[in-house]
C-alpha cells in the first residue's frame, strides 16, 4: 500500500474565499491526474492567513461543501485549511476530507502563536487522528511542530502519517525538526508551505532512517525550493513503514514514562519569561 500525497506550495489570497476554493478544486483535479491520494494545503489557505477575521466572518463546515463534492467526484482526499468559527473567537483549523467527500476530522491548532498575531485566536484543545483509507493520519499546524509533544501525542494516538499545513519562514531548522519528528516517532511527515523569499521548502520525510542491515539512509522524500509554485509529490510506502515500525526501537517503545511528570508542569521559569 502506497499513500501518495500531493503537497501544494502556493500562497492564497486573503479574504478571496471563492477564488481560493476555485484554486483548490483545480489543484485537486491536477493532483488526481497524477494519481495522488490526498492533497495537502498550506495553513489557512481558504481564508488566507488573515487574522483580522472576526468569528462571524470565519468559515464553518458548511462552507466546505464544494470541496467535499469535488473530492467525491474525483475520488481524492483533501486537507482543507482555514480560519474557522470557534466558540467565541476564530480558530486556525484543518479538515481531513476523504475520497467519498466525507469530513473525517476537524483539528484546530493547539499551539497558537500567543506571542504574536495569533493571540486573538481560540486554541484547539486536543490532537486528533483519523482513519483515511486504512491509514492513520494526524495533523499538526505550523507552530505545533515546534513542540515535540505534538507529534509524540499523535503517534501515541496511532498516527502513521502526520500532515503539516504551514505558513512561515526561516525553514532550515524547521526542516531538521520535521525530519527528527519522523525519525523519533516512526511516522511519515509531510509539510506544505507557501512559496516566497525565506519560505517554501515544502517537504516530506520517511520514518525509515536505516535499512535492515543497520545502514543509515536519507529519509528525505521531498524537499522543494523556496520560490517554486505548484504541486509536489511524496509517496509513503506503508508496507515498508509498518514493517520498519515492527522491528525498530523508536516510537512507543522503551519509554520511561514514570520519569516524565515534569512535562505536565506549566510553571514558566527564567530564562523563558521573555514573552
Amino acid at each position: 500500500m502506497v499513500l501518495k500525497v500531493a503537497v501544494l506550495q502556493m500562497r492564497s489570497v486573503n479574504r478571496a474565499y471563492d477564488e481560493n476554493i476555485k484554486t483548490i478544486m483545480d489543484k485537486m483535479t491536477e493532483a488526481k491526474r497524477n494519481n495522488a491520494d490526498i492533497l495537502l494545503l498550506p495553513e489557512c489557505f481558504i481564508t488566507g492567513y488573515d487574522l483580522t477575521i472576526d468569528n462571524n466572518s470565519a468559515i464553518d463546515e458548511d462552507d466546505l461543501a464544494p470541496l467535499c463534492k469535488q473530492a467525491k467526484n474525483l475520488g481524492i482526499g483533501l486537507v482543507a485549511t482555514a480560519v474557522t468559527k470557534g466558540k467565541s473567537s476564530p480558530q486556525n483549523s484543518a479538515f481531513i476530507i476523504d475520497k467519498d467527500g466525507n469530513i473525517l476530522m476537524k483539528y484546530s491548532k493547539v499551539h497558537t502563536c500567543d506571542f504574536a498575531d495569533e493571540k486573538v485566536l481560540e486554541s484547539g484543545e486536543k490532537f486528533k487522528v483519523c482513519d483515511f483509507d486504512g491509514i492513520k493520519i494526524g495533523i499538526m499546524i505550523c507552530y505545533d511542530r515546534e513542540y515535540p509533544e505534538s507529534a509524540r501525542i499523535l503517534m501515541l494516538k496511532g498516527a502513521e502519517i502526520i500532515l503539516v499545513p504551514n505558513d512561515c519562514g526561516s525553514m532550515r531548522p524547521r526542516l531538521q525538526a520535521l525530519s527528527t519528528r519522523a525519525y523519533e516517532n516512526m511516522c511519515g511527515v509531510a509539510m506544505a508551505n507557501p512559496n516566497g523569499k525565506n519560505a517554501g521548502n515544502s517537504c516530506a520525510y520517511s520514518p525509515i532512517c536505516w535499512d535492515s542491515n543497520g545502514e543509515c539512509v536519507d529519509n528525505t522524500l521531498l524537499l522543494a525550493d523556496a520560490y517554486s509554485e505548484g504541486l509536489f509529490y511524496a509517496e509513503f510506502d506503508m508496507d515498508k513503514i509498518r514493517a520498519y515500525r515492527e522491528r525498530e526501537m523508536m516510537g512507543n517503545t522503551f519509554r520511561k514514562v514514570k520519569s516524565y511528570s515534569e512535562l505536565l508542569n506549566d510553571e514558566i521559569q527564567y530564562p523563558f519569561v521573555n514573552m
